[in-house]
Formats: C-alpha cells, structure tokens, sequence
C-alpha cells in the first residue's frame, strides 16, 4: 500500500508548528506520554520541532501502576535515549493518600482515577500547558477539541467555551491558574500515524505486534490475563494470537484478534478494520459520554 508522503509532511509541518508555538507561548510546558504509538509520535516530531537541540520540555507519565511491562521498560529506555526529564504521576500514590478510592469488583479499574493525579501531578509542576495525542477521529468527544484547549483554574475543560482558531493563529493567552491542553496531531488518522511510523521507521512497543498471549473475552472484548484484572468465573483464559491497536491501562485495553506481525501489515489491517481503534477499550463502554465526561473533569 503506497504512503502519500506530501500528506503526511503537510501533518508532520502542522505538529511541529503547534509544538513551537508551545515552546514560544507558554513556560512550564510538558509532552503527556503513555507509551502508546500517539505519543510515541509526538516525540519524535518533538526532536524533529527543536533539532539540534534536545526537547525543551519533560515528558509527564500518570502511572496507573496496571501497566504492561513492556510499555513502562519502552518508556524508560526512550527517555534515557533523549536525555529528557520524566516526571511520573502516580495513581498508587493518589491512593495511598486517600485523594481517590480504588474501586472494585469485576470491571474495576484505575483509568477514571488518572484525572485526580494527572491534574494534582500538573499543579505541583505549575505546567501551563500540556501537550497530549489526542486524535479527533478517536472519539465523538476528542471531535470537539480545538489545538489549544483551554482548562479553567480547576483543569476543567468545557466545550462550549474554547476559543476560535483562525489562519493557524492559536491563542494561549490565559489568567491565573488557567492552563492548556495542546493537540499538535488532531488532524491526523490512525492510518496517518501507521504510515508515518512506516515511513521515519520509529520503533513502537512490541505489543504492537501480533504475539501469543492469555486472554479471555468479556462481552466481545479480548482482555490480557494480568494480576490486575479480577476476572470472573465463567471466563475461560485462551491462549490467542492477538496485538494491541491502543495501548493503556491494563485492565480495560483490549486486544484484537490479529496476525500482523509488521508495519505493512499492519497498515493493511488498519485499512480494513470497521471498529475504531478504541471500540476495544473497555473504559469507554461505561456510558455513551464516557469520554466527554472524563474530559469535562480534567482527563486529558
């Protein structure tokens, strides 16, 4: 499958625009970081956007501590490659403090808590703006968002109150307390980010990629056997050849039924698929707002 080149360098000129604009605007700003394919993007246009100097803002992680191991061993060899700083928030310690309660049962999972400590992790920073990988065609909510989307002084985002963005023009103007949240791929596709990592050939985690691994189904989702998920009794581990479209939080990513083992195939997959990537993420099947509601209280 050919990669349009020009389409993608007209994105890869569009992120690096909006990532100096950050730079020039704001003071305290930081590159949100997952270990997830989006993220893993905006590094690399983050060396391209200030080369050849290094990335002149940490990267931030929220540790929900329900990680697979291969995304946090990913993490941290890439951030000893670049030479950054890493701050991590941790929902653990959201926890242990009492700010959050673990919820329970079978579907119980740490990815709503992430708002309280990723809003608690930017304050105690004084990040002003934070630059994350959201994707307008992940989600109806993420459809609503602007580049620079502006959170009132409680990280609180409304949708009705973002600013126009006009001729490139982005206002970072803000008042005390207030902060942004910084989109630099809104515009780009899933199949965009496949291509353009085929195309700067960026190295992704392998669970990317189709491997064997226990899994057990929960209402059309494939689920990863881990000691974080409380699987119930009727719910038999197979061992499958699936990967990972989206990865996240442990116990509400689920995994696709998959054979491709490379980037070309991959993208064939991508180009066929009639679910979007995060129709098998869990956490977004709690309500029909799921995400809009997340992001009204802060989540990124």
């Amino acid at each position: 499958m050919g990669i349009n080149q020009s389409h993608l360098k007209q994105l890869e000129n569009e992120g690096i625009y909006i990532m100096r604009e950050v730079a020039a605007q704001f003071e305290r700003p930081v590159l949100l970081f997952s270990g997830g394919k989006d993220s893993i993007v905006m590094v690399h246009l983050a060396r391209k956007a200030f080369y050849p100097g290094k990335i002149p803002f940490p990267l931030m992680h929220v540790d929900t501590g329900h990680n697979f191991p291969e995304t946090i061993e990913f993490r941290d060899k890439l951030v000893d490659e670049l030479g950054v700083e890493l701050i991590v928030g941790s929902v653990q310690e959201s926890i242990d403090r009492g700010d959050v309660k673990e919820e329970t049962g079978p579907d119980a999972s740490r990815n709503a808590l992430q708002t309280v400590t990723l809003l608690d992790t930017l304050k105690k920073h004084q990040v002003d703006a934070a630059l994350g990988g959201g994707r307008r065609d992940e989600e109806k909510a993420r459809a609503k968002e602007r580049f620079f989307s502006h959170r009132d002084s409680f990280g609180q985002w409304d949708p009705k109150k973002q600013r126009p963005e006009l001729w490139d023009i982005y206002n970072g103007r803000k008042n005390m307390g207030e902060s942004f949240r910084v989109f630099p791929i809104s515009n780009w596709t899933e199949m965009d980010i496949w291509q353009y990592i085929a195309q700067e050939e960026i190295e992704i985690p392998e669970l990317y990629f189709a491997h064997q691994r226990k899994v057990f189904n929960r209402r059309g989702v494939w689920l990863a056997d881990t000691d974080f998920v409380n699987r119930m009794d009727d719910e038999e581990l197979e061992t499958r050849t699936v990967r990972f479209r989206t990865i996240g939080d442990a116990t509400c990513t689920g995994a696709v039924l998959s054979t491709a083992s490379n980037l070309e195939e991959i993208i064939q997959e991508v180009a066929s698929a009639r679910q979007t990537e995060r129709g098998n993420r869990h956490d977004d099947k709690r309500s029909e707002t799921a995400m809009e509601d997340r992001k009204r209280q802060g989540y990124f």
